[in-house]
């Protein structure tokens, strides 16, 4: 099975900022549990994958050529 990568450029980095920063308020309990809501941007971003983009055909990785 071969996944396709469809996170990329500003998305990317708006993902790792957003997961790590809610995750991290989650630990020092800033904010209540559902701060560790923030896994998921945080590994959507890491990983290069969203599988909702997958679903709705959507892809902001730049094309190589």
């Amino acid at each position: 099975m071969n996944i396709k990568r469809n996170v990329g450029g500003a998305d990317k980095m708006a993902r790792i900022m957003v997961g790590a920063l809610l995750v991290l308020m989650a630990l020092t309990g800033t904010i209540g549990a559902w701060g560790w809501i923030g896994v998921l941007p945080l590994a959507t971003g890491l990983f290069n994958v969203c599988p909702a983009y997958s679903l709705l055909g959507i892809n902001t990785c730049k094309i190589k050529k």
